[in-house]
């Protein structure tokens, strides 16, 4: 697809452009206790995977990520839908939206510390900072849908189901995939932070933290590069499934 629009050419001369100037870095460095090169980093990322250790913990964060995102993107949705049919609602609940939206994630987490196990931290953080995102794109979504086209299915009498088909789909869902697409990178930032203080047992925040804490800077970036490449990957991978939905 990328070839046949054109974009290969370009995709490829940045990313040659921006890891020339990476090793460029390093190279002026000259440490890799401090800047690792391209090169270092990814061999530091396969000796990694090649040892079990490396897989579990990738799939215990990417567990805890993504059931957090899940159940804040389920529940975003039901409280924009809630507020958007309520204007009572809406007030009653847009404090919480509010405090989510404008509170540090640090203090969250070590608030969360305090009244969970470390493992199931990371699953919380992320739940609180996804949700107000899908629920202010729902709301808005909702509350701006076109007037004409809602007065025109009350007079046809299409009924709700055939109007939520019709009307607001259409209208909510390419928001709703932009959403999604800046909701997982949050979710992914907000994750790996929390595990890195949580520092549950097979995590790839507790990796970061420890590579940090034994200056092992290949490996710290060799991380940081899985959780680049592991959010890039599941990004895609939503962004073309919403894509089916709306096609």
């Amino acid at each position: 697809m990328w070839a046949r629009r054109g974009t290969f050419p370009k995709t490829l001369f940045i990313g040659i452009f921006w890891i020339a100037l990476w090793q460029l870095a390093s190279m002026r460095v000259q440490s890799a206790l401090l800047l690792p090169g391209p090169w270092d980093t990814l061999a530091t990322l396969l000796a990694l995977a090649g040892t079990a250790a490396f897989w579990k913990t990738v799939a215990m964060t990417f567990l805890r990520i993504s059931a957090g995102y899940l159940l804040g993107a389920a529940a975003g949705t039901v409280l924009g839908v809630l507020t958007a049919a309520s204007p009572f609602f809406n007030d009653l609940l847009s404090p919480l939206r509010t405090v989510a939206k404008a509170t540090p994630v640090t203090s969250f987490i070590l608030l969360v510390l305090l009244w969970l196990r470390a493992a199931v931290t990371p699953v919380l953080i992320v739940f609180i900072m996804v949700t107000p995102m899908f629920w202010a794109t729902v709301y808005q979504g909702v509350v701006s849908a076109d007037a004409q086209l809602l007065e025109m299915a009350a007079v046809f009498h299409l009924g709700r189901r055939k109007t939520l088909r019709h009307v607001y789909l259409p209208h909510v869902l390419p928001q709703y995939a932009a959403t999604s697409s800046t909701a997982l990178g949050f979710a992914w930032k907000s994750g790996v932070a929390a595990e890195v203080i949580a520092a549950p047992a097979f995590s790839i925040g507790r990796s970061i933290y420890e590579s940090k804490l034994y200056v092992e800077t290949p490996a710290l970036f060799a991380w940081t590069l899985a959780v680049i490449l592991l959010s890039v990957l599941l990004e895609r991978l939503i962004v073309t499934l919403l894509g089916r939905t709306k096609a």
